[in-house]
């Protein structure tokens, strides 16, 4: 019995120890030489106006305080490029009032990110899902309603999923993550 209960305790450290996040890659897969790097300008597929300046700027400011890679002004210039495209806007009422109105909100923002080494011409990570959410209590309805707490704007909450989304896209860049896909056999979203 005590030799199963030493084995049991072994196998569940060496488990619990192997486990990585998503955004916690054991393998380096950028390539050394990738120091330079593009940043296409953003794709907004919503009909939401201007998300894709602020993050543009929100993944640009990430990138240079992280300081492990150098931005460049042009594609010709860079050993690698980032390409995003801002996919789904999403803003969901979830709690009401006794009056049917919204008091806190769900925004949810979906956006399709590829990393790719313009030397070898290869797709070296592409997430087409990735997500950023803040669930928060809208401005206007706590102020009328001291017991609700403090609230934020929406454009508050944005640019909280700005920053969460920045920090995912730089830490993936940087550490890398998944496999390395020839643009010819995987199409990119330009």
């Amino acid at each position: 019995m005590k030799k199963f209960f030493s084995l049991l305790v072994v196998f569940t450290t060496v488990a619990l120890t192997s486990c990585t996040s998503p955004y916690e890659p054991a393998v380096q897969i950028l390539p050394e030489y990738i120091k330079e790097v593009y940043v296409r300008p953003f794709i907004n597929n919503t009909n939401q106006f201007g998300l894709e300046a602020k993050f543009t700027n929100a993944v640009v400011d990430e990138i240079l305080s992280d300081g492990r890679l150098s931005l460049v002004n042009t594609e010709e210039e860079s050993d690698g490029i980032l390409a995003v495209t801002i996919k789904k806007y999403i803003l969901k009422p979830l709690i009401y009032d006794i009056n049917g109105v919204a008091e806190q909100y769900k925004l949810w923002i979906i956006v399709s990110v590829s990393f790719i080494d313009k030397d070898n011409n290869v797709t070296l990570w592409t997430e087409p899902n990735m997500e950023g959410i803040q669930i928060y209590r809208d401005i206007t309805r706590t102020q009328s309603n001291p017991d609700m707490g403090d609230g934020i704007s929406e454009e508050e909450a944005r640019e909280m999923v700005w920053e969460k989304l920045s920090r995912n896209i730089v830490k993936r860049t940087i550490k890398g993550f998944g496999s390395v896909t020839s643009i010819s056999e995987k199409k990119v979203p330009v």
